[in-house]
């Protein structure tokens, strides 16, 4: 005799269901993303959280002039994380990025100044000198299996030797190259800012209907309607708040953009293309994606390239603002700072786990405590211990987030 099991539907309001509606998409953002464990919504409220405490110490801290100065300080470092983010997404550490970010300013200053080169060639060829560096890494790392600590740790002493040597006995050189000074001191009026800002919200738009038409026409379940008209009005308002305080300064700044079109174009990469989805397989199980056809090795390879390559920008970004080029150029609490603000943003450092965005979202943070305390005057010892502090708080919860999710 047979017995039949019936499979009844899910009734009305269950799980599957309350995964699509409006209150568990918010939910959802406010806990955290599928992909960092760390919710943007988190973020955000941390940095509304800094800039209310450092506004209550000091008021001129939102002042237009200061948020202008404090969206130029962190463009350099925002862009070198960019390819931190990379490198943490296939599961590696680069500790030489400040150093090569030194190097490639190095490069410029000399090719410009001294050797009188044009400075569009002096940009392309320190361009080309982080890759160089890069491609060394990442050969040396994928080829001999040698840890990326340890490669790049040697890197950060060795191409720091190289930058002393080419900068020579003066140890500093002044850029006077209206071109160089140009990349961060350029502004642009207030209405390219607004069709910039139109642009972003019709695209995403259209995106948004069209992905809702394709799910629909395939059969899948749509998100709430209303999550997707708040996610729009929340990106619409923030966009236009950011174009009117930087309006009622100097202008829409040169660098704030090239910064935004870059993390625009990587985050396009990372999450729409084969070679992005490498990246999170990779970080997730070299040895698995490799069983699959995965060319680990490659791979490598090409995120060390474009992580020094976004060092060498992020260091002609700096040598721009500074006009000037010295021993120090990549020292200091860069390297700290550009692997720090992945982390804070919601980048895993274990791999497999992470965000373009975070490099901005993390720079934002702490160049706002930077920012925050220099308007106090804090000494420096103060401010690197803070720093310290912060980064070790995100590392703690990025490893208790992952450990979660592991249960």
């Amino acid at each position: 005799m047979s017995s039949q099991v019936l499979i009844s539907p899910p009734p009305t309001g269950s799980p599957q269901d309350r995964e699509h509606s409006l209150a568990a998409r918010l939910r959802g953002l406010v806990r955290a993303d599928d992909a960092t464990r760390v919710g943007v919504l988190q973020v955000v409220i941390g940095l509304a959280v800094i800039w209310a405490v450092f506004y209550i110490l000091n008021p001129a801290f939102l002042s237009p002039t200061n948020l202008t100065n404090l969206a130029l300080q962190i463009v350099a470092v925002a862009t070198m994380s960019i390819g931190v983010v990379l490198v943490l997404l296939i599961g590696e550490i680069d500790l030489s990025v400040g150093t090569v970010s030194g190097l490639a300013a190095s490069v410029m200053a000399v090719l410009n100044v001294s050797q009188g080169l044009p400075a569009e060639w002096a940009i392309f060829l320190a361009l080309g000198c982080g890759a160089v560096v890069g491609l060394i890494h990442g050969l040396i790392i994928s080829t001999f299996g040698v840890p990326s600590f340890v490669v790049t740790l040697g890197g950060l002493i060795g191409w720091q030797g190289l930058q002393l040597l080419l900068l020579g006995d003066t140890g500093a050189i002044n850029l006077t190259d209206p071109a160089i000074g140009g990349l961060t001191s350029s502004f642009f009026a207030p209405w390219v800012g607004w069709v910039l800002t139109a642009f972003l919200i019709a695209a995403m738009s259209v995106r948004t209907f069209r992905v809702r038409a394709k799910r629909r026409k395939m059969g899948l379940n749509n998100t709430a309607v209303a999550a997707d008209v708040i996610r729009l009005a929340v990106i619409t308002i923030v966009l236009a708040t950011a174009v009117l305080v930087l309006s009622s300064s100097r202008g829409i700044p040169l660098s704030v953009l090239l910064l935004l079109g870059l993390v625009l174009l990587m985050d396009f990469i990372c999450r729409r293309t084969l070679f992005g989805r490498r990246l999170f397989t990779v970080g997730g199980d070299a040895q698995a994606a490799s069983r699959v056809g995965v060319h680990v090795k490659t791979t490598t390879v090409l995120v060390f390239v474009l992580a020094s390559t976004f060092a060498a920008l992020g260091g002609i970004l700096s040598a721009s603002r500074l006009l000037a080029v010295n021993e120090t150029s990549g020292a200091g609490e860069i390297l700290l700072n550009a692997i720090a603000g992945v982390v804070i943003g919601g980048t895993s450092l274990f791999g497999g786990r992470g965000s373009v965005w975070s490099a901005v979202l993390g720079a934002l943070v702490i160049g706002s405590i930077s920012n925050g305390m220099d308007l106090l005057a804090l000494p420096s010892p103060v401010k690197y211990m803070i720093t310290g502090a912060v980064l070790i708080a995100a590392v703690i919860f990025d490893a208790v987030m992952r450990r979660k999710q592991g249960r």
